[in-house]
């Protein structure tokens, strides 16, 4: 199998090998994440008050410490049909175009009816709704990725969905709404006259660009005031990473088949849904002593929740309604700048992401607006796929390091996970293209330390 690869650009895998179990890392973790702390007390909190707010399979997923976790039938049916298994192809043209030794390979998530890694998640978490007897569900989301496959998912298992949209993607990206609309959600600009929240920061600024924070409070406000309602969450929380499991989980067998190990594993971090999806499943083999591989964490320069956030307790949206989570934050009143890379405008990062990093089993890596957007440039005339602002993050890491090895001579095995397509991010582009596009520095950081670490 090891020549398939040179004659042909990409792996791919029978729908028959979509794995049945999500792996949790949380099993091979060296100690207990950090507990969720309730903020009236700092003591941990019991699972019970998440009962409100997610169905109770979800929440027993998220404190769970069982290695795997099997995928139900009618979440794998989901699967097939979006489809999974998803190819792992070499680039094999970026790599002509740089002139490198290395080898590069992404696991292409952009093939979905969503245009992202997002349904694997949305799909599951709908499906324990639906089980549970939920009649809508609540979310926010960044570019739309996130809303976007949550809106489908909805419509696949009959459930009501609204969605707060971050107001700079709002604007940035209507076709994000428009699909979303389609599949039957409600899509509201974040923050708006809806939630007591959102009235709250208009009465303040009415042209406010909202954040992933913001939107999720007013989500979360949302649901608390309907009991038929529950909330979904696109990234952070260790249930979500571990649905995306399925990706690394295939990329390991795709692997496997052409006799190649990576060297470089890397992925973009908004939440941390898309890289841990892709990474934890190889991190277990660094975690177990079987692999020296360099994990590498991609983020905004404007947003830089990792290397310049400070591992401390934080609210994971903006109001303080969320239990606090131990994590890298730049904290929840950081003012996020309107980036066209909407998913990476949160200002925290998940749990389990932040502890691999405070720790140093992975490291991470911030870039500029437009030097990513070069990056996805170089991406699209070599490789023919027009990238997510997201992706472009890694996207620019990956040629860096393919320029290294072109210096060092290093053959190394890079990989990374292309969590979507650009295709509904053209304003971002045209702006790139005309010379308009802005570059932002990071605002001052300010973490209000909740708990005495």
């Amino acid at each position: 199998m090891k020549d398939y690869i040179v004659r042909n650009r990409a792996v791919f895998l029978s729908q028959d090998d979509i794995p049945d179990q999500w792996y949790n890392i949380q099993a091979d973790l060296p100690e207990p994440l950090p507990p969720p702390l309730d903020p009236a007390t700092k003591k941990p909190m019991s699972p019970e008050p998440l009962f409100r707010i997610f169905p109770r399979e979800l929440v027993m997923q998220e404190v769970s410490r069982e290695r795997f976790v099997k995928i139900p039938e009618e979440v794998l049916e989901a699967y097939r049909l979006i489809p999974r298994p998803t190819p792992l192809i070499r680039a094999k043209r970026l790599e002509q175009y740089l002139n490198t030794p290395a080898r590069i390979y992404f696991k292409w998530e952009g093939v979905s009816p969503a245009g992202s890694h997002k349904p694997n998640t949305a799909i599951a978490q709908a499906y324990y709704n639906k089980k549970e007897g939920v009649e809508r569900l609540c979310t926010e989301t960044g570019a739309g990725q996130w809303g976007s496959a949550l809106s489908m998912a909805c419509a696949l298992f009959g459930l009501k969905c609204t969605v707060y949209m971050v107001a700079a993607s709002y604007r940035q990206k209507p076709g994000r709404r428009i699909m979303m609309e389609t599949w039957g959600a409600e899509v509201y600009s974040s923050p708006s006259m809806r939630t007591k929240f959102g009235r709250s920061l208009l009465e303040k600024d009415p042209d406010d660009p909202g954040s992933l924070g913001i939107a999720i409070s007013e989500a979360l406000e949302d649901v608390l005031g309907d009991e038929k309602a529950k909330y979904a969450l696109g990234s952070v929380l260790n249930h979500v990473l571990m649905h995306q499991t399925v990706i690394g989980l295939e990329a390991k067998k795709q692997f496997e088949m052409i006799d190649e190990q990576p060297d470089v594993i890397a992925g973009n971090i908004g939440g941390g849904s898309n890289y841990s999806g892709f990474c934890l499943p190889f991190m277990a083999d660094k975690l177990k002593g079987k692999s020296d591989a360099d994990f590498v964490a991609c983020e905004s320069r404007a947003i830089p929740h990792t290397t310049r956030g400070i591992y401390t307790y934080d609210f994971g949206d903006t109001a303080g309604m969320t239990p606090l989570l131990k994590m890298l934050t730049i904290g929840r009143n950081y003012k996020t700048p309107p980036i066209h890379a909407g998913g990476l405008r949160y200002h925290g990062m998940a749990p389990i992401i932040s502890y691999l990093i405070h720790k140093g089993y992975m490291r991470s890596v911030a870039y500029s607006q437009t030097e990513v957007f070069e990056a996805a440039r170089i991406f699209a005339q070599t490789e023919g796929i027009i990238s997510a602002p997201e992706s472009a993050h890694e996207i620019k890491f990956v040629i860096d390091e393919a320029r290294r090895c072109k210096q060092t001579g290093e053959k190394k095995v890079i990989a990374f996970n292309h969590s979507g397509h650009g295709l509904l991010d053209l304003a971002g582009y045209e702006a790139f293209l005309r010379g308009k596009l802005e570059d932002w520095e990071p605002a001052e950081i300010k973490v209000e330390k909740l708990v005495s670490d």
